[in-house]
């Protein structure tokens, strides 16, 4: 079998572009992968259609080799665009391989340690008693035992540092109540707080409403300062969708700068990528709640990921089940009682639906700076 070409699909969904890979082989089976949309997704499409040319020819079933040729054989491996482009691709060559061998992907990873994924959702709201309606409304409605919110207020940028603070509890205390004791709930303020005391002191507010983790309080860069806020912080620091393969996760770990990572399957490398980073996760007693904001495909990958680690904790997760996210691929995975069943079928499980791409012409985005509380995006 060989590699005969690889198509690109950028299309918009809610607010940003997704990136659909497709390898598709000389016996007619293909495989699909989902690179992470970075902004400059023009950029990513075109890294993708480079490592085309040499890709051609070659035996996709040889992932680890392939895998090495796109990272060493590149000038100045890593870099988002990059591992985007080498996540999206080494997706869609382990869906090839499930599919010649009959297999899910997991099996071909050592098989489950797991027969159900647990996922957790994000509800929105500028005032907490808004944001705790809309919590209550998704676990109702899809039985989510864990959820995550901004703990920002609205314009947190122009307010006074203790108020902010004072907003962020506001905000959780109101889900905590509405929720109860036993949904657990994330924390994400998106890597806004510069000062680590500040990060300390907004942690050390939040404790009494027993969060389940406080995602990016710092921005990664400084990985010292990390860990130094993780020695002191009272509740579980979460971090890791900005590195990228296991050379910077080794660091972290290393470190001892966080207690749950937060690889992302579309660009710290893929899914063998992502099992290795878990790997040395788990002999630190670290936990992994993968990152996955992207689409269908990305969820299916995280899915045959999640099934075959055994220090797996939740998994982010967007609805497929309303337009224009229902109708990128045929049969999307399913949320029953907070959980997605693993599923059975070769490869990762979910299928293209090509048909509906024209439907949704790509646009050009960036996130919005300041950030927003949600953490949407904007349009250019």
């Amino acid at each position: 079998m060989k590699i005969s070409a690889i198509d690109t699909f950028l299309v918009e969904c809610s607010g940003r572009n997704l990136v659909f890979v497709k390898v598709r082989t000389d016996e007619g089976i293909h495989g699909i992968g989902e690179a992470y949309s970075c902004g400059p997704d023009d950029a990513t499409v075109a890294v993708v259609k480079d490592f085309e040319t040499w890709l051609v020819g070659r035996d996709p079933r040889e992932v680890e080799r392939l895998w090495q040729l796109m990272v060493n054989g590149s000038r100045f491996p890593g870099g988002t665009v990059v591992n985007a482009a080498i996540s999206g691709i080494e997706q869609a060559l382990w869906d090839v391989k499930g599919k010649a061998l009959g297999a899910p992907v997991y099996e071909l990873l050592g098989g489950r340690a797991r027969d159900r994924v647990r996922v957790y959702q994000s509800p929105h709201g500028r005032t907490p008693e808004e944001l705790a309606e809309n919590a209550v409304r998704l676990v109702e409605r899809y039985g989510y035992t864990a959820l995550k919110i901004g703990p920002h207020p609205p314009d947190s940028d122009r307010m006074p540092t203790n108020a902010v603070v004072r907003g962020a509890v506001a905000r959780l205390e109101a889900v905590r109540r509405a929720v109860g004791p036993d949904v657990d709930v994330g924390l994400d303020p998106h890597a806004r707080i510069f000062e680590p005391v500040r990060a300390l002191q907004m942690a050390e507010a939040l404790k009494p409403y027993d969060p389940l983790f406080f995602e990016e309080p710092l921005r990664p860069e400084n990985i010292d300062a990390l860990a130094e806020l993780k020695r002191q912080a009272p509740i579980p620091i979460a971090t890791g969708e900005m590195l990228y393969t296991k050379f910077q996760f080794r660091d972290l770990l290393v470190r001892g700068a966080a207690d749950i990572i937060q690889p992302d399957i579309c660009v710290a490398g893929g899914i063998l990528e992502l099992k290795k980073i878990a790997a040395m996760a788990e002999a630190f007693y670290v936990t992994v709640a993968p990152h996955n904001p992207m689409g269908p495909v990305a969820t299916a990958a995280n899915v045959q990921l999640a099934a075959c680690i055994p220090n797996f904790l939740v998994l982010e997760y967007i609805p497929d089940d309303a337009p224009p996210r229902r109708d990128l691929v045929r049969e999307p995975l399913a949320v029953r009682d907070g959980y997605i069943e693993v599923p059975r079928q070769p490869g990762l499980g979910v299928e293209l639906n090509e048909d509906a791409f024209e439907r949704y012409p790509s646009r050009r985005w960036h996130r919005a700076f300041p950030f927003r509380p949600d953490g949407s995006m904007g349009f250019i």
